[in-house]
């Protein structure tokens, strides 16, 4: 074999299928994933083998270049069996976004194993000084998802030549995505959280890091060197961030009707006599709570599918998704969000006291889904954002 992957992986639907076969290995692990704060090896090699981390990879490289709704299918699937799997799936598929803005020749030879897993801190918290041929590169970047098993890990920068920071035409600060090999950086133990905590999420730091001109790229006016489809949108790789969400929300769910047909209920009094023993089901308070979950989780994933597959077809079009489908598409991504924690908020109070305990799947599933319920790019400045572009006025975003 060659200094590049020549084997092709399965297609999308096969990593899909793979994700449903995997989750008896995820629930075996949850113990070692909760107590050691990242996915372990064992796991990460088998997901890896899968071709997870490889999805948004390019055809020409022999990726499966899986389209955006079974990307979501995906992520949804192992975010079921565990929300840090997902997450990190997630996150670590970006590699093939990631590379659309790279000189192809460059990224290939950055990646000649297709498979591995990308981290990311895109927030501009570095600073990036040029120099000959490339950047001086130092900072500190949190929320580094899935660092600790990443084979290049990428840092946002702002620019500057010598003490000056550089601004464009339109006075925003210049900015640039840096990619740097594990070995060139120090992961700082800071991932002590309530939820997520699988995901090994910690900052980590450089100093003084070269970084060539050609393992930068720019998000905000991204140079994009593949024509496919699925590269042609500078954040595609938000695509597949709301079903993990929906995930959890659904292994939520299944949790309490799976209890709910075993477990008997609390006994009561009536005008002084017992009532009739009966299972948890059989009460109509978690009648209504697993209905209201079932709708409020079902109708922000049909409004997620829907609003990505109008996107999608924009993008096989040819097509630039105008400001407002954009809008809608933040709008689908932050109401995922929200109604999920909703959705798994109404269900661990309806599972009553034994909710509580660590090491149970609803307790796991709340700390989860109300922890990644705090990402920016689901703030509540999101509806803002979304609510101006619905009505007209100039647009805000993000600066990447």
């Amino acid at each position: 074999m060659d200094s590049t992957q020549a084997t092709r992986l399965p297609s999308g639907e096969e990593i899909l299928k793979a994700a449903v076969a995997i989750e008896p290995d995820v629930r075996a692990a949850q113990d070692e994933i909760e107590r050691a704060r990242r996915l372990p090896t064992h796991l990460v090699e088998k997901m890896k083998q899968a071709g997870f981390f490889a999805m948004s990879m390019p055809k020409a490289w022999g990726g499966p270049e899986t389209d955006p709704l079974t990307q979501l299918r995906i992520v949804e699937q192992l975010s079921y069996a565990d929300g840090s799997v997902g997450w990190c799936t997630m996150i670590g598929c970006d590699s093939g976004y990631f590379t659309a803005f790279l000189d192809q020749d460059v990224a290939r030879a950055m990646y000649p194993d297709i498979r591995v897993a990308t981290a990311s801190a895109l927030t501009l918290t570095g600073r990036a000084v040029k120099a000959n041929g490339g950047y001086r590169v130092s900072g500190r970047w949190p929320f580094s998802s899935g660092c600790l098993h990443a084979a290049w890990i990428v840092g946002g920068c702002v620019v500057y030549e010598g003490d000056r920071e550089l601004r464009d035409s339109e006075g925003v600060p210049v900015s640039l995505q840096c990619f740097f090999r594990p070995e060139e950086i120090e992961i700082l133990d800071t991932w002590h959280t309530t939820g997520l905590r699988g995901s090994g999420s910690n900052d980590f730091a450089a100093q003084d890091v070269f970084v060539p001109e050609e393992r930068t790229f720019s998000l905000r006016k991204p140079a994009i060197r593949r024509s496919e489809p699925l590269y042609a949108l500078p954040m595609a790789i938000l695509l597949k961030f709301a079903t993990v969400p929906i995930g959890i929300a659904r292994a939520a769910i299944d949790e309490l009707i799976d209890a709910a047909c075993r477990r008997p209920t609390r006994m009561t009094v009536i005008g002084g006599k017992p009532t009739t023993a009966k299972l948890l089901r059989d009460e109509p308070f978690v009648q209504d709570a697993v209905a209201r979950a079932e709708a409020t989780v079902g109708s922000a994933r049909s409004y997620l599918y829907d609003i990505t597959a109008e996107l999608w077809a924009a993008l096989l079009r040819g097509d630039n998704p105008d400001r407002k489908l954009g809008a809608r598409w933040s709008l689908a991504m932050a109401n995922a969000f929200r109604a999920s924690a909703e959705a798994v908020e109404l269900i661990y109070k309806a599972r009553g006291g034994s909710a509580v305990y660590l090491g149970g799947r609803l307790d796991r599933c709340l700390r989860d889904v109300l922890t990644i319920n705090q990402h920016v790019i689901v703030s509540l400045k999101g509806y803002e954002m979304a609510g101006r572009t619905l009505l007209g006025l100039e647009p805000m975003s993000w600066v990447f």
